[in-house]
Parts: structure tokens; C-alpha cells; sequence
């Protein structure tokens, strides 16, 4: 029988942040933000460089090289799986409470994204080895700037919903953010399930034997109240994942 544990929202000890478009990323920045007042420690581990659509992907036979980018902060040579390996087994001194990722520039919606995003990727090695985590995205609309102020204050609504649910080894929360325009509503959180259609995968041949991508993101297939319906509709949805 799997343990059960109850979240509750006093200050937690420590959590590992982390993400796939790399140390840099104005995502994870907004993101350590957002933790900063639920923890009393934060550990930055993250790629070095942009490795997004990496899915799960590991190393194993070749070196992985870190380096030291400030107090408790390390850029990785690897994967998002790999930092949370990393961070787990050599970099931090105990165990972190839960693992955060994102925020994501662009949105992990449904189960075809839960498997390509190294956004989540790092969330599942977390919850693989009985860890919390939550993976944090932002869907984004052509011609739309960001504002990542207002994108941690939601993910900080999001997070302090998930802290009053029950976790069981295993479970882990997407959160994916709308991008409203200037003057839209403010979103809700809806509590939802993932989009079970695939993305419409399409491909344009440009040469004797090349294809170039040409599947449209923002028109993939939906149902009413999945996570792709709820963010594509304005709100913010958030699903609980067992894996």
C-alpha cells in the first residue's frame, strides 16, 4: 500500500528547481520567485543549455558535466531527467521536499506533451523516486509578450492548491498557464484531466527527401473540460498525474 501525504501550507524545508529551456531562462527565474516564500531552501539545477522536446531522455555514457553558477545553483550539461538525477544522488545534501519545474515557454498539454516535454520529464524522475513535483508551463499565443510577473503569481495561486491536496508515491501536478490578452479576464484554476487526443502530427515535404514540421499547435484536437479545452479557454488547468 502506497504511503499518503498530506500538504499543508506552512513553510516546507527544500525544493529543487529546475527546467528545459536552460539556467538562463527568464521561466525559471519567475519560477525561484514564486517558491521563494513556501521554502526555506531552494536548489537551482538546470541544463546549461536549452533542451526542450527532450522527453525522458537520460545519460548514462558519457560524462555530465556541472559547474557552479552561485549559491546553491548549477548548470548541467545533460537533460532535465539528468539534473534531477544529479541533484538527487550528488548535489544536494538531503532530499528536497519537492521538485518545481518550468515555468516553460510554451504549454505541456495533454498526454502527448506529458511524454515529449523535458519540463515534465524532470517532474517524473522526481516522483519516480517518491518525490512531489509539479511541472509549470505557459501556453503562448502568436504575437502576445510574456509577462512573467503575472505568470509566477499564477503558478503561486496553483501552488498553494496543490499544497491542500494528498500526494501518494507516484503523483505529480501540471499547471498550464493561458495567455489572455491585455484586458481579458483574469483566469481561473480548474482542476481537470489531460487531453487523451494526440497533436496532429503533419509534415510538408520541402526537398527530395526532407519534411519540415507543419502541425499547428493552437488547433490540435480537444474535448470539453481537458486540460488543452481549459487552457485554450482562458483558465488555468491543472491536472494530477500518476505515474
Amino acid at each position: 500500500m502506497r504511503a499518503k501525504w498530506f500538504c499543508r501550507m506552512e513553510k516546507i524545508m527544500i525544493a529543487l528547481i529546475t527546467n528545459d529551456d536552460g539556467i538562463e531562462a527568464d521561466g525559471i527565474t519567475a519560477l525561484r520567485k514564486m517558491a521563494k516564500p513556501f521554502f526555506e531552501e531552494l536548489w537551482v539545477v538546470a541544463p546549461a543549455t536549452q533542451m526542450s522536446e527532450i522527453g525522458h531522455r537520460v545519460t548514462t555514457n558519457l560524462p555530465i558535466r556541472f559547474e557552479e553558477r552561485g549559491e546553491r545553483t548549477f548548470a548541467v550539461d545533460g537533460t532535465p531527467a539528468d539534473c534531477t538525477r544529479v541533484a538527487l544522488a550528488h548535489l544536494m545534501p538531503a532530499r528536497p521536499d519537492w521538485v518545481l519545474s518550468g515555468i516553460n515557454h510554451g504549454g505541456n498539454l495533454g498526454r502527448h506533451d506529458f511524454v515529449i516535454s523535458g519540463t515534465v520529464a524532470a517532474v517524473r524522475e522526481a516522483a519516480f523516486a517518491g518525490i512531489p513535483g509539479v511541472a509549470f508551463s505557459h501556453f503562448m499565443k502568436r504575437g502576445l509578450e510574456l509577462n512573467w510577473d503575472v505568470a509566477a503569481e499564477r503558478c503561486e495561486r496553483a501552488f498553494r492548491e496543490i499544497l491542500e491536496d494528498t500526494f501518494e508515491t507516484g503523483d505529480l501536478w501540471t499547471v498550464n498557464l493561458p495567455h489572455p490578452a491585455p484586458g481579458d479576464r483574469e483566469p481561473e484554476l480548474v482542476a481537470c484531466e489531460q487531453e487523451k487526443h494526440p497533436l496532429q502530427v503533419v509534415y510538408e515535404q520541402v526537398g527530395t527527401n526532407e519534411l519540415v514540421y507543419a502541425g499547428d499547435y493552437h488547433e490540435r484536437p480537444r474535448r470539453p473540460g481537458s486540460d488543452v479545452a481549459v487552457c485554450f479557454g482562458g483558465d488555468i488547468a491543472l491536472s494530477k498525474v500518476q505515474v
